[in-house]
């Protein structure tokens, strides 16, 4: 027993303190890891960061604090953090070369989220897909197509292709070509088509609307129209000023053409 409390009051003196010392380094560190993390969250914050993007960078540096004051305490018992850290950094690197897709599309979420080449509602173009942003992760972002068919793209195909972003504009140009026969006035057709177009009140007057011929076809004369509507307005007023132009021209007795074949027989 006599032998016993001496190994024990040997350990507790030898130890004690560095246990103490240990104890107290990762108190304090958690205490300025968490204030580190609020200190980093709130600034991301007041610049109008994504909180997604805030919340991320506020954890990272919460456990860069507490990694620091794990590897202080060890000091205290005499490990070699050099060593440890050298084992880390190439278990890091071996989990990051495996696993080297999902962090392209970890990195490529956080520039989607910092730089905002769309937000959330908008219709876009992007990794082969088009349709309407309705979520975004670090990893991931969800697309519905027009025909209600979502769609989970990883960001780095988004990302590291082209996006084309169609409601990123409060206004939108349509383009439509509208062909008429060699001979037909264009004149009256012109004047046909703007009063049509004039007599929209969700075509916009700034920008005018464009009505010019565009070619001289095969088989047409072809005017190009351009009207400017609010994005919003874009598909119906596509779809209305289509069929009134059709109507109109019609009214007027203007020959819309179609392909078709004359057989001369001798």
């Amino acid at each position: 027993m006599e032998r016993v409390t001496e190994t024990l009051i040997s350990f507790a003196t030898s130890y004690g303190i560095r246990i103490v010392g240990a104890i107290l380094i990762l108190l304090v560190g958690r205490i300025f890891a968490n204030w580190a993390r609020a200190g980093a969250t709130r600034g991301l914050a007041k610049s109008k960061t994504d909180p997604a993007v805030a919340g991320f960078v506020g954890s990272l540096v919460y456990f860069l604090v507490l990694t620091v004051a794990a590897l202080a305490a060890l000091g205290k018992f005499g490990v070699e953090t050099a060593s440890l850290v050298a084992v880390l950094g190439a278990a890091s690197f071996a989990v990051g070369f495996a696993l080297q897709g999902s962090l392209a599309n970890f990195a490529a979420g956080v520039m989607l989220l910092l730089f905002r080449p769309f937000r959330i509602g908008d219709y876009v173009e992007a990794g082969g897909v088009a349709g309407v942003v309705k979520e975004m992760h670090l990893f991931t972002t969800m697309i519905v197509t027009p025909d209600n068919i979502r769609i989970i793209v990883p960001n780095g195909k988004v990302f590291g292709d082209t996006i084309k972003n169609v409601t990123a504009e409060d206004t939108r140009r349509v383009d439509l070509l509208i062909g008429i026969a060699y001979g037909a006035s264009i004149e009256k057709a012109i004047t046909t088509i703007r009063d049509v177009v004039n007599s929209d009140e969700r075509i916009l007057g700034d920008p005018a609307p464009q009505i010019a011929v565009a070619d001289l076809a095969d088989s047409s004369v072809n005017l190009v129209v351009r009207p400017w509507c609010k994005t919003a307005d874009y598909w119906d007023v596509k779809f209305d000023t289509t069929r009134r132009i059709k109507e109109a021209l019609d009214a007027q007795g203007i020959e819309i053409p179609f392909p078709h074949v004359v057989v001369h027989q001798r």
